[in-house]
Formats: structure tokens, sequence, C-alpha cells
């Protein structure tokens, strides 16, 4: 029997743990106020963990927590108690890179579910298997295996296995990185990554004996370390096959745009594809769907070997379309047809906007009419979080988001 996959979603916050759930996600993950490699996310306290694993629960699905960081001396202190309130919460597993904490899981929360983090860079079966004799249940791959190897290493453990599948790629080994704490006094694997590879730098042509030679103007880019993110949204029945038991989604930083619309293509490619296998096909809609929340070129990263310069922001690159993300849909009365809005972004009448929920249902409309909360008829909605009533060409639902091409 082929296995379904997970669709695992990131969660940044509450409300992007909701919306993930919503839009089809078979887990999330998320961070707590500790240990985690996210510190500017908004991270869990240990009320929000267990409102979101009650709103997980209601709707079948899973959360896990990251507590991936590396620990220097004294990091791990208190790691214990944390690890046991997130057990006593119910979380279903802590996702862990160092050994200090991975021991401290297992040995001061008996009974807490450990995933190995890709920090911990498991790159062959041999890992698999050590981990599994240490108490692990699943190991998030190194985003640096590719798929044929993945397939190897799958022929030879039963430990569940984890990869990345879409988002953001680190120009360094499993994310190990000191540019961060050098440029900007941020440890990067203790959560604090000023993401310095993303920075512009001055090129410069250095000859042996010679003054070196600023090379401005010469290159079309100058973001010299920046990788470009991944997508496999065109390789999910290889991924299957090779025996992937959770498909990862990068991007506890990402919006709720990012997330509704990532989870949303992801849950109907996998749904797609486990109703019929022999005919399936990886839709063009899905693609495009993915474009209009893409920040930077996308790739298979190192899935189908080892990235060039083609997979780094160099060069002229094609225009991607940017949409903004301009409201969510919080009523609708199907007798009327107007949908009740709360504005995030502004937009006005005239504006073409988009209409997308789960299950993958969109539609466009112009937006030819406008009230507030008072029913007074308006030209643009001024200020972020306004309650709006807009008329509607197609039924609209509860959660459903709404956008504009920029």
């Amino acid at each position: 029997m082929m296995k379904r996959p997970e669709v695992l979603a990131p969660a940044g916050t509450l409300e992007k743990l909701k919306t993930a759930i919503h839009y089809g996600a078979d887990a999330v993950y998320i961070g707590g106020n500790a240990y985690s490699l996210r510190r500017r996310a908004g991270n869990f306290s240990y009320e929000e963990m267990a409102e979101g694993l009650a709103f997980a629960r209601s709707h079948n699905a899973k959360v896990y927590v990251a507590a991936n960081m590396v620990t220097h001396d004294g990091d791990e202190e208190g790691a214990g108690e944390f690890f046991r309130k997130v057990r006593d919460i119910g979380i279903d597993a802590v996702i862990v890179s160092d050994p200090a904490l991975i021991e401290l899981a297992i040995t001061q929360a008996p009974g807490l579910p450990v995933h190995l983090s890709t920090q911990a860079s498991a790159t062959n079966w041999e890992t698999l298997e050590f981990w599994k004799e240490v108490g692990l249940e699943r190991v998030v791959m190194a985003r640096e295996v590719s798929l044929a190897e993945v397939e190897a290493i799958r022929a030879k453990t039963d430990m569940q296995i984890e990869a990345f599948i879409h988002g953001a790629m680190c120009i360094s080994y499993s994310g190990r990185c000191v540019l961060s704490n050098h440029m900007a006094n941020r440890d990067a694997n203790r959560g604090g990554c000023s993401q310095s590879c993303r920075w512009k730098y001055g090129l410069y042509d250095m000859p042996f004996g010679a003054e070196k030679r600023d090379v401005k103007g010469e290159l079309e880019e100058e973001f010299s370390m920046s990788a470009v993110d991944m997508s496999m949204i065109e390789h999910l029945p290889e991924l299957i096959a090779a025996g992937v038991d959770s498909f990862k989604i990068e991007g506890r930083m990402k919006s709720i745009h990012y997330v509704s619309t990532v989870t949303n293509v992801y849950k109907a490619a996998v749904d797609s594809y486990m109703a019929d296998p022999e005919h399936y096909v990886c839709r063009q809609e899905w693609i495009d769907e993915l474009w209009k929340v893409a920040q930077r070129e996308l790739a298979t990263g190192f899935y189908f070997g080892t990235p060039t310069e083609n997979e780094q922001l160099f060069g002229e690159r094609r225009k991607i379309p940017v949409y903004k993300f301009v409201g969510e849909v919080l009523g609708y009365d199907a007798e009327t047809k107007i949908a009740t809005v709360r504005q995030r972004n502004h937009f006005s009448i005239g504006d073409e906007i988009e209409f997308y929920g789960p299950g993958f249902h969109h539609f466009s409309q112009s937006v030819m009419e406008m009230k507030n909360e008072d029913g007074e008829s308006i030209k643009r909605a001024p200020n972020p979080m306004m309650i709006l009533h807009l008329p509607v060409e197609e039924p609209v639902a509860v959660g459903d988001m709404i956008r504009k091409k920029r």
C-alpha cells in the first residue's frame, strides 16, 4: 500500500497555525519561547501551545515544537522543565538538533516523541539507525541530500523520513553559519540569524600581485551569496516513491498569505496524486499559484545534483509577479451575496481582487461597491483591520483570503 505523505506547514503564530490547518496541513511546526532557531517569529507561550493543539486536534492535525538551537554552556538550563511542559500539553513531538537537548528531552520528559532537526545534517542510513537506537522517531533530512540518496536510505531503514519540499535555502551547510555572528553579533545557530547572505556585497577582481578592482556594474546582480528558493511541486511522485513520510514547507517567519497559499497547493497536489497515481499530472495552476507568493527564483535544491550559479541570485531573472494580501472573509450572506471582510491592506473601488480558499477555489472580480461597518459607502479602505461589506460574484466562506496584484 502506498503511504500518504504528511503535509507539514510552518506556523510562526497562533493565527498562522489555524490558517495552515484550515488550508489543509496535516501537521504544523511551531516554536516555543526558548530553544528555537526563530527568535523573531511570534513564538508560542504554553497557553498558546495548548490553544493551538486544541484547534489542531479538532481538525485531526498534529503539532510539533521546534527546539533546534545549538546550545552553548548554560543554554540548556531549564530545558528539562520546558520539555516536560510541552509533553504534558500533549504536543506530538519536539524537533531537536543538539545532542544535549536530545538527551534532556528523552531523560527528563519520557514519553515525548523526538524528531531530529535538519540542522543535525543526517545524510546516510547509518545515522538514521543511530538516532533510532537513541530513541528518536523521525529524522528531518539534511537539505544537501539528493533524491537518489533518500531512496537508498529508505531501502535500509524504517525510520520516519521528513524532507523539505518548499521554501528558502541556506547558503551554508545545513544552516550552520557564522556570518550573522561576525557581521551583526547575532548567533545564527541560537535563533538570531540576520540573513547576512541575503545582503548586497561589493564584488572585486583580485588578481595576484595587483590591486583589487571593483567590478560593480559589470554584473547584473550583487547578491553573491543568496540562494534561490526550493520548490518540488513538479516532483511529488518521485518524493513519494522514494519513501518520504512528511513533506515539510519552510517559513515560520512568512505571512499567512504565504502559509495559506503554499499549504493549499501541496495539499491539492498530494490529494490529486493519492486519488489516482496512474493519471496524476502536476497542474500548471498549482505552479502559477506558488509564484504569487514567491520572493525569489525557484529551483529543486540538491535533489537532482549540486546547485550551480543558476541556483543563486546572479544575472537577469524572470519578473516575479507581486501579490498583496488585502483581506480575509469573516462572513457571507448567500441571499444578498454580500461578504463581510476584515481588511489587511489597502484596496479601493475599481481594484481587481482575487478570492481564494481551501480546496483550491479561486475567482477574481472588480471591487464595484464597498461599505464600512456602519453601512456607509466608501471608495477606499484606509485603515488596516477595518470591517467591510462587499458584493461578491461567487459564494465565499469564512477563512477565505483576498489578494490583489500590485
